[in-house]
């Protein structure tokens, strides 16, 4: 599994650390879609927010700079 893939699956494990937290009635449900968004990127290296930006114009790149 690749450090990037890692790293998506850190991020909403702590996104939804946080919603457990206030509570998971409390919070507003648009909160749960970075979660489910970055659970997906994370188990199947498809990053659906990537793809959006590269559809309105961005550019994708990888992280290093060595590239």
């Amino acid at each position: 599994m690749s450090a990037m893939r890692v790293l998506f699956l850190v991020m909403a494990a702590i996104i939804l650390l946080g919603i457990g937290l206030s509570g998971f009635r409390q919070v507003h449900w648009l909160l749960y879609f970075p979660v489910v968004a970055l659970t997906f990127a994370g188990i199947s290296g498809i990053c659906p927010g990537l793809i959006i930006l590269k559809k309105l114009g961005l550019k994708g790149g990888s992280l290093n700079r060595d590239q």
